[in-house]
C-alpha cells in the first residue's frame, strides 16, 4: 500500500498517509494462533448450538465480532466476560422489543441500535458486537422475526459457548490469562499505593486525564498504568546503561541441601545475617528457599513460649527436622544476564528480600537482595550527579 502511495502526487500522498493506520503490534505466531482459536470457537459454537436447539438458526452474526475481541484483543475491557454476556442479552432483547413494536422498519433499527448502546453503556457492558445483535434482531428477515424472544435465547446460547471457549482457548491454547482480573491490593492491607506507584505519574493524575480526555479507551486502567510503568522502566533502562545480574550478585553464597538439619540452617541464617538461604542439589539446581519467615510459619500458637517451640522445631523427629520440611519451593529465580531495572518489580511489588540468580545452565550463580539492588541504583545516581 506504501508503495502504491509513492506514485501520487506528493501534496496527495502526504494527506492519505495521515491516515493510514499504523501497524498493528503483533508477531505472525500470535497471528496464526487468533486465527485458529477464532476458526475453533466459531466453529464448535455452531456445532454445539445445533446439538442444542436443534433446527433453530445455528449462529448470530455477531459471534464473528465478538470473536476478534475475544482473541485479538482479550484485555480489552470490551471483551470481558460481563460486557460480552450482558451486552448480547440486553441489546438482543432491545432489538426484539423494538421489531416488535415500531413497524417502521428504519426507525426500528435505529431505535435498536441507539437504545442498546445507551442501555449497555448504563450498565457497564458495552461491547461493540451489541450493537450488531441490536439491528441483527430488527432486519434478520423473517426466520430471526418468527423466533420473538426465542432469538434472545439463541444469542445466550451463543454467548456462553463463546465464553466457556475463549476462557479455554485463551488460557491454555494462547496461553494468555482471560478474563483479565482486577489489580491485587496492597500486599500489607493498607490504602497506601504499591511501591512503584508512588513516584511519578500517580492514581489521580491518571483520573485527571482520562476525565479530560472525555471519551471511551480500549484499554483498561490498569492495562495503561501498567503500559507507562513499563515505559518509564525501559527510558531508565537506558539511562542507566548496560548492567546485567552478574554484576552485582553475591558469587560466594551460602546454601543448603534438602537434607540439612534444621539447626544447621537456623545457625547459618544467624551466622551470616541474612534472611533467606537457598536450597540446592549437589549438582546445583536450586531446589527452593529456607527464610527466617518459614521457621516462623512453623511455630503455631501465641506468642508466649517462642523460644520453646522453636526449640522442639530445631530439635524435632528426622522427618520434620530437615530443610525439605519447611523451605518455600514455589521459586522465583533470574538469569544472570538479566537487565537491573528488572530486578525493580521483583522486590517492589513482590515483597521479595533475596533472587537466586541462575547461570545458563540452571545452576546456582549467585544471589541478589535488595540491599545489592539499593547500592547498585545509589552508585548510579552518585555518578549521574
Amino acid at each position: 500500500m506504501m508503495t502504491s502511495l509513492a506514485l501520487l502526487p506528493a501534496g496527495l500522498r502526504r494527506r492519505l498517509e495521515r491516515w493510514w493506520p499504523e501497524p498493528l503490534v503483533i508477531g505472525r505466531r500470535e497471528q496464526l494462533l487468533v486465527a485458529a482459536a477464532a476458526l475453533f470457537a466459531i466453529a464448535l459454537t455452531g456445532l454445539f448450538t445445533a446439538l442444542t436447539l436443534g433446527s433453530a438458526p445455528l449462529l448470530v452474526a455477531s459471534m464473528g465480532a465478538a470473536a476478534v475481541l475475544l482473541y485479538a484483543l482479550p484485555s480489552s475491557p470490551l471483551a470481558q466476560p460481563w460486557p460480552l454476556l450482558g451486552g448480547h442479552l440486553v441489546s438482543a432483547t432491545i432489538g426484539v422489543l423494538c421489531a416488535h413494536y415500531v413497524a417502521q422498519p428504519a426507525l426500528a433499527a435505529g431505535l435498536a441500535v441507539g437504545l442498546a448502546i445507551f442501555a449497555m453503556i448504563a450498565l457497564r457492558c458495552l461491547h461493540p458486537p451489541g450493537g450488531a445483535i441490536a439491528l441483527n434482531a430488527v432486519v434478520g428477515g423473517p426466520a430471526v422475526q418468527a423466533m420473538g424472544f426465542g432469538f434472545v435465547g439463541l444469542v445466550l446460547c451463543n454467548t456462553l459457548l463463546m465464553l466457556a471457549l475463549a476462557w479455554l482457548l485463551n488460557n491454555y491454547l494462547l496461553r494468555r490469562p482471560y478474563p483479565r482480573v482486577l489489580p491485587p491490593p496492597n500486599r500489607h492491607l493498607i490504602r497506601d499505593p504499591a511501591p512503584l506507584a508512588r513516584l511519578g505519574i500517580r492514581e489521580e493524575d491518571m483520573e485527571a486525564a482520562l476525565s479530560g480526555f472525555n471519551h471511551l479507551l480500549d484499554i483498561s486502567r490498569s492495562d495503561l498504568e501498567q503500559v507507562m510503568t513499563l515505559a518509564e522502566m525501559h527510558a531508565y533502562r537506558r539511562r542507566l546503561g548496560d548492567i546485567r545480574c552478574r554484576d552485582i550478585m553475591s558469587r560466594d553464597v551460602i546454601s543448603l541441601r534438602p537434607d540439612t538439619a534444621l539447626q544447621e540452617a537456623w545457625r547459618l541464617l544467624r551466622r551470616h545475617k541474612v534472611r533467606a538461604l537457598p536450597v540446592v542439589t549437589d549438582a546445583g539446581q536450586v531446589l527452593g528457599m529456607v527464610s527466617l519467615v518459614d521457621f516462623l510459619k512453623r511455630l503455631d500458637g501465641s506468642p508466649q513460649g517462642l523460644r520453646e517451640r522453636l526449640a522442639r522445631l530445631l530439635g524435632g523427629r528426622a522427618g520434620d527436622s530437615r530443610v525439605a520440611a519447611i523451605m518455600s519451593s514455589t521459586l522465583i529465580s533470574v538469569r544472570e544476564d538479566l537487565h537491573l531495572v528488572e530486578l525493580v518489580p521483583l522486590f517492589a511489588e513482590r515483597g521479595l528480600h533475596h533472587v537466586p540468580v541462575l547461570a545458563v545452565d540452571g545452576t546456582l550463580a549467585g544471589v541478589i537482595s535488595q540491599s545489592d539492588l539499593i547500592a547498585a541504583l545509589f552508585r548510579d545516581r552518585l555518578h549521574a550527579g
